[in-house]
């Protein structure tokens, strides 16, 4: 007797729908180099995601699902995903914003290189601030929130049930100023700093006329720089904790809404 595996329809739609939603957020999840990382990777990472939420596949509605009725709700998962990926990716870009603000005033910014992440040229301070945002994310275990947070969208938004409103654009709207907020108060005292350097090397250049400041600028602001982050990187784990937690209150605000 030849043993025959019968797929239902419904159970592959349930793939297809979740699928979309879980790919809609990997294409803004901060991982480190996936963006430009082998596409095999990236497939298998989607479908492995995927298959982890299948004891919360949620059931097709009973309706006939032609073509554009499953396009419509292939959209409607994909946009979910999207509101999911950017709230989250905006944790790395405070720290990205943090080293765009003090990198060119430390003098970083003339010596670049490439970063892996978009293949164009940028200082050292902004690949390193990319890394550590990603290296806390995976410590703090915030991929695990990330799934939690799909296995309950998948009970509170069933296939093709989300839109996008006008309450949840402005969550993520705000997370996007927060975004912004945090990475001036994680550059401010570096800032400050340099500011206080520019001062002290303009006051000695007032005494001795024959100071060669652009020779004593580049050292001084650099090591001062790397120090003071040193100093301060005790300070980036509960900052990066507080936004990390505020993201995924808002995530959380926005199933309670959809409820």
């Amino acid at each position: 007797m030849r043993a025959e595996l019968a797929l239902p329809v419904a159970t592959l739609y349930s793939f297809l729908l979740v699928l979309s939603r879980v790919g809609g957020a990997l294409l803004f999840v901060p991982l480190p180099g996936m963006r430009h990382g082998p596409e095999v990777a990236r497939i298998v990472l989607a479908l492995g995601c995927t298959l982890a939420l299948f004891p919360a596949w949620p059931r097709a509605p009973a309706v006939e699902a032609n073509f554009g009725r499953l396009l419509a709700w292939i959209f409607s998962e994909v946009a979910f995903g999207v509101t999911v990926g950017l709230a989250v990716a905006f944790l790395n870009e405070a720290f990205l914003v943090a080293s765009q603000v003090f990198g060119l005033q430390a003098g970083y910014s003339y010596a670049a290189t490439i970063d892996p992440s978009t293949e164009a040229d940028s200082n050292v301070l902004l690949v390193f601030a990319q890394f550590l945002a990603g290296l806390l994310f995976f410590s703090l275990g915030l991929d695990r929130q990330v799934l939690r947070v799909f296995a309950r969208s998948l009970e509170v938004y069933p296939p093709g049930a989300y839109a996008v409103r006008l309450s949840s654009a402005g969550a993520i709207l705000e997370l996007g100023a927060g975004m912004f907020s945090t990475g001036l108060r994680l550059a401010m005292p570096v800032v400050a700093l340099l500011l206080l350097v520019d001062i002290a090397l303009s006051l000695l250049g007032r005494i001795h006329a024959q100071l060669q400041l652009l020779t004593l600028a580049f050292p001084v602001k650099m090591l001062g720089t790397l120090a003071l982050l040193a100093a301060l990187s005790g300070l980036f784990l509960p900052v990066y904790q507080a936004f990390a937690a505020r993201t995924f209150s808002t995530l959380m605000g926005i199933l309670r809404g959809g409820g």
